[in-house]
């Protein structure tokens, strides 16, 4: 048992994760809100977004290898096969959905995020190539005039994403148990401080003005399971608190490591949006 109490790990949390800079002042997320965004460099975080959601499931699959019990695997496999294209069970009779016969369309659309659970177990889910995350992307990048070619290979990766990719695997996705949680805890953290919604916005102005079959189901579906992911949070804390090989100090300084690294990753792209603007205004 950790020699600190719960209510002294909260204000740590709360000090050093949520207001990290990275939570609390993303000049780039900012910036993207606005949606007043070059469709140059749409494209181009469309292409690093990719290579940070394909990469990342080296990292998931590392985590469920690293895990430290069966219960830890377990749940580290719902988000690695989630990420691959299992769709949540709700419980229903069928599995995801009604019994009834469905259309090609409909049997297309159940990959669709917008559709889809965002709750429930992968634990008699339906796979469906449609569902997996990365080729929501690639539904993205199509109307930007990107390819399977262009989207999610570690060649297309900038210092600055791949930095962050691998931070993933060697932090979210190490053999020490306190790396792992406190990486874990901190990138739920940062997942959950609102940055889905400042792309949302963003990207639906470039719908609207741009690029009109632009889908964003992607970045829609996400915020959805973030804003069920507060609620769980806390109650992850108290689990991980409990835990006889919890060491806090280990804990904070992996999870701010971690913060450092998505910082890394979003601060690439703002260098990289300025750069474009300059040469665009020479």
């Amino acid at each position: 048992m950790a020699a600190v109490s719960m209510d002294t790990l909260k204000e740590r949390v709360q000090q050093e994760f949520m207001e990290h800079p990275v939570c609390t002042s993303n000049e780039y997320t900012a910036w993207f809100a606005n949606g007043d965004i070059p469709l140059e460099h749409v494209r181009h975080f469309a292409q690093q977004f990719s290579v940070f959601s394909n990469l990342f499931l080296l990292a998931a699959l590392n985590r469920v290898i690293n895990a430290g019990s069966l219960e830890s695997a377990r749940e580290s496999k719902e988000i690695l096969m989630n990420e691959l294209g299992v769709i949540y069970n709700k419980g229903t009779a069928s599995g995801n959905g009604s019994g009834a016969a469905m259309s090609d369309d409909q049997k297309d659309r159940e990959g669709d995020p917008a559709v889809v659970a965002t709750e429930g177990t992968v634990d008699g889910g339906k796979f469906r190539f449609q569902a997996a995350h990365f080729e929501w992307l690639l539904r993205f990048g199509k109307p930007l005039g990107l390819t399977f070619d262009d989207m999610g290979k570690r060649r297309h990766g900038t210092e600055s994403t791949l930095h962050f990719c691998d931070e993933l695997f060697r932090l979210y996705g190490s053999d020490d148990y306190n790396e792992a949680m406190g990486a874990a805890f901190a990138v739920e953290n940062w997942a959950a401080a609102g940055f889905w919604k400042e792309l949302i916005a963003g990207l639906e102005k470039v719908k609207a003005e741009k690029v009109p079959d632009l889908p964003l189901a992607f970045f829609t579906w996400h915020d959805k399971i973030e804003e069920q992911h507060k609620e769980h949070v806390w109650e992850e804390l108290e689990e991980v608190f409990e835990h006889p090989e919890f060491d806090a100090e280990a804990f904070f300084r992996v999870g701010k490591e971690m913060l450092d690294g998505v910082k890394v990753f979003w601060d690439g792209l703002n260098a990289d949006r300025k750069e474009l603007e300059t040469a665009t205004a020479s």
